[in-house]
């Protein structure tokens, strides 16, 4: 045994120590600052027992390997992510777990640069490419652009960072479950999480180490909670003192065999360097059979962040001042898919618009005039130098229908969610059909006389009902304004009115298995401020439709949403792609809201005044001006489970 060097001599003889299949060193000991070297103790073991010869190794597929001795190096598939030892694994090279892995492998020509980045190769152009959108560089464009809003001079408040909301004590104080990041397809990773869960392990930094070089060490997910993961160092056993949460897509997360390819060291954690005097062993142990993150995960999470909008690009969207009509306007910036879109003819560019990419609000120059929308001209006659419309094949499609045999009609009553007060489903009436499945949609007794608050939603939105919807699901429907008749009855309203319902048949019946369950946390847009994203909890589910609730807040702030609405995120989006996450609201403004807000119900007209949230930063009541709506619809497909309970049997 010998002493410890200075870190100068130690620097330079582990330069020429040799790294085992884990990336540590032969003489890891001698990495620490008060222990011996124990360079050659692959048989000297305390705690962790000899490991015997046959030892098996039970694979998903059902196949059985051994060990071929207790001091075979351990390999990860790089196919599917198993880690084993690398003598159990197939062929020569032992890349691969299986014959299955290998030919799969072999097929998916996209690894070719992964495999060259394990290897320690140089990467390819395209990898190069994918490094160079570092997520900092995501935070200080968009620090930069709150900089800007801050600096302007505006009619309305700008979002002010609050500083202190740890999604991961909220989580653990409170012993909250979030929502899994497969039930939103269109957020990052949304469609290729794969098998990320609880007991996947991964290589991360070791905190609970004094080097003054970067060090890392293995840690296993022991919660996920959307993008975020608490994680515990091995050896720490049941021990969670130095558990620690971080993001999963974060550039400091590695799959096991990272530090191996790129010559990082693995260090045990300085609260355990001495617990075991074989640390390799050990962690030959807890690695055989475990899981990783794909080899290629990182890569995945760069190619999800790419986002097909581009600055300067011309969009139709709605005129948040009049709900019936469009205008156009330009993609100002692009963060995690949402766009802020400036209205062209906004001279300072502070009139402006918030919503994400795939929302049904916005749509290639042309829409309007496709499908006899009403449109506002602008009055610059030719477009800005740089600016160019935004190619169709990038907006959201909606479902193709077929309006020749029975279909929507003028008058016709039905139910539908109210853009201006996303917390009602109210009684409403089809004011004209539009082309291409269309419809212009007012809610019945608080229409303007010139219909300037009619809109527009799809007859596949989720966001319109057949008539005795909220009835047979328990949902508080809103009569007409003025209407005496309590409670209200939709055949006695139906006769009174000389109208009929809308048929159960043109509505959309199609439930996905979206996998939201009541008391999930998310983050979620405020959608009658959309430029907030703020923390919220699922409170309900009728079929696919959400009820999404904002944490500190009143309910008659709550918000119905589609399952596939792109306005909700999992936990950590906000982090993950540098947008502004509005926590909680604290105590103090409650209260202050509190009062005035009961006063100050929706009164709905043609210069309608809608519910605004405050942080404690952000205390000052705001009442929109009658030039300017704040709207947002509550996004994708109504909700079935195909069952009878759906929909109300009409009668005559």
């Amino acid at each position: 045994m010998e002493n410890t060097k200075d870190l100068t001599e130690h620097s330079s003889r582990s330069e020429r120590k040799r790294r085992d299949s884990f990336g540590m060193f032969d003489g890891y000991d001698s990495c620490s600052e008060d222990t011996s070297s124990s360079s050659s103790s692959d048989e000297s073991e305390e705690e962790v027992a000899p490991l015997p010869s046959s030892l098996p190794i039970i694979k998903n597929n059902g196949q059985v390997y051994t060990y071929p001795d207790g001091k075979s190096g351990m390999a990860t598939c790089e196919m599917c992510g198993m880690v084993g030892v690398r003598d159990a694994f197939y062929s020569k090279t032992k890349r691969f777990c299986s014959v299955s892995c290998s030919r799969s492998y072999s097929s998916n020509s996209k690894k070719a640069s992964i495999l060259a980045r394990l290897q320690g190769k140089p990467p390819t152009k395209k990898a190069k490419v994918l490094q160079k959108q570092p997520l900092v560089a995501k935070l200080a464009a968009y620090a930069q652009y709150q900089a800007t809003l801050q600096n302007q001079v505006k009619t309305k408040t700008a979002a002010v960072p609050v500083e202190g909301f740890s999604w991961g004590n909220y989580i653990t104080s409170n012993n909250l479950t979030a929502a899994p990041v497969t039930c939103f397809k269109h957020a990052p990773m949304g469609t290729c999480w794969g098998d990320i869960s609880e007991g996947v392990r991964v290589e991360v930094p070791n905190t609970d180490c004094s080097l003054p070089t970067k060090v890392f060490w293995i840690a296993g997910i022991v919660k996920l909670a959307g993008y975020n993961a608490l994680l515990r160092y091995e050896g720490f056993e049941n021990d969670s003192s130095v558990d620690f949460w971080c993001n999963v897509c974060g550039s400091d997360i590695h799959p096991v065999g990272w530090c191996a390819a790129s010559g990082k060291p693995l260090v045990p954690p300085r609260t355990i360097q001495h617990k075991y005097t074989n640390w390799k062993a050990f962690l030959v142990k807890r690695l055989t059979g475990a899981k990783t993150l794909p080899p290629d995960f990182s890569q995945k999470v760069s190619e999800s962040m790419q986002y097909p909008f581009k600055p300067s690009m011309r969009v139709e969207v709605v005129d948040k001042t009049h709900l019936c009509r469009t205008r156009v306007a330009v993609v100002d910036s692009v963060i995690g898919g949402r766009l802020r879109l400036v209205y062209e003819e906004s001279e300072d560019k502070t009139d402006d618009f918030w919503c994400h990419m795939y929302s049904p609000l916005i749509h290639h120059i042309g829409w309007s005039r496709s499908i006899g929308h009403r449109f506002k001209r602008s009055d610059i006659t030719k477009k800005q130098d740089g600016h160019y419309d935004a190619p169709p094949h990038l907006f959201a499609k909606v479902k193709e229908v077929d309006p020749s045999g029975e279909w929507f009609k003028e008058g016709m009553k039905l139910e539908a969610i109210d853009p201006l007060n996303l917390s009602a489903i109210c009684v409403a009436t089809i004011r004209k059909v539009l082309a291409d499945g269309y419809l212009m949609i007012g809610i019945d007794g608080s229409e303007a006389a010139d219909g300037s608050d009619w809109f527009c939603y799809h007859a596949t939105s989720p966001s319109i009902f057949p008539v005795g919807f909220c009835e047979i699901n328990a949902i508080e429907l809103t009569p007409p304004r003025g209407y005496a008749k309590l409670p209200f009855k939709w055949f006695d309203y139906l006769r009174e009115t000389d109208s009929i319902a809308a048929p159960v048949k043109l509505f959309n019946k199609e439930v996905p298995n979206h996998g939201f369950h009541i008391r999930m946390k998310l983050e979620a847009v405020d959608l009658m401020e959309p430029r907030l994203v703020c923390v919220a909890t699922v409170t309900r589910i009728i079929h696919r439709l959400l009820r999404i609730h904002f944490d500190g807040w009143e309910e008659e702030y709550d918000q119905w949403v589609d399952c596939e609405s792109p306005d909700l995120y999992p936990v950590g989006w906000c982090q993950l792609t540098g947008y502004q996450l509005q926590p909680p609201a604290p105590q103090t403004a409650r209260d202050s809201q509190s009062s005035s807000s009961k006063q100050k119900k929706k009164a709905k007209s043609q210069q309608y005044k809608g519910h605004k949230k405050m942080t404690s930063l952000q205390l000052k009541e705001e009442l929109l001006d009658g030039e300017e709506y704040n709207f947002l619809q509550g996004a994708s497909d109504q909700e079935s489970n195909g069952s009878a309970s759906y929909y109300i049997k009409q009668e005559p």
